[in-house]
């Protein structure tokens, strides 16, 4: 059995939303973040990074979101949420998981994330008036030359649809003007259509 570490309202809902649509044996444990879980000794042993998602499979652990999801896809092939037969197809998959891991998710830490980067409070305030610029760009390009629709990789759903739909979640905090996003927007519509991904959803909300 898989163990996948996460906390609600992150980007580890990706991974979570995968495993579900794999059918894998997994167990989801929730960590607090308001009580600095992921600082703990206990946890720290499993990810020294003190994020998440963390998984923990029987040849060891894995973070970073891009590489639990393509994990996941090769680990069960009979999902087909990956094609996993084409070498191109595959890196492309893996450009777009690594542009919003790289690009779109480091420029939304920026919005409360600022210590990562400067020790200046009026640093911590710019950082914070860039987000809506700064993330926008980012979808508006995934928007306007990246998704083909009407799954981020065309026809078939793969790993890169649960994490387009996790960072999306975020726009409107972000104060992201969604109107300007309707190939974004209804794909967020599309995945709450799975079973899988409103299973998992409430499962985060409970």
């Amino acid at each position: 059995m898989y163990k996948l570490y996460y906390a609600p309202g992150t980007c580890a809902l990706a991974s979570h939303i995968a495993l579900e649509e794999a059918g894998a044996d997994y167990k989801a444990v929730r960590l607090d973040f308001k009580s600095n879980q992921q600082s703990s000794p206990e946890y720290l042993a499993i990810n020294p990074k003190g994020r998440v998602p963390a998984l923990v499979t029987e040849h060891g652990v894995l973070t970073e979101t891009p590489a639990i999801l393509a994990f996941i896809a090769q680990a069960f092939p009979q999902a087909k949420l990956a094609p996993l037969g084409d070498a191109f197809k595959f890196a492309e998959m893996q450009a777009f998981n690594s542009y919003l891991c790289s690009t779109v998710h480091v420029a939304h830490a920026h919005k409360m994330r600022g210590h990562r980067w400067a020790t200046e409070e009026s640093s911590f305030a710019d950082f914070k008036r860039m987000v809506p610029k700064s993330v926008g760009a980012g979808f508006a390009l995934i928007e306007r030359n990246m998704f083909r629709g009407p799954w981020v990789m065309g026809e078939a759903y793969t790993i890169c649809d649960p994490y387009l739909y996790t960072l999306g979640t975020w726009l409107e905090g972000d104060s992201v003007d969604v109107s300007t996003l309707p190939k974004v927007m209804a794909h967020r519509k599309r995945m709450l259509e799975r079973p899988a991904v409103r299973k998992v959803v409430e499962a985060e909300k409970a």
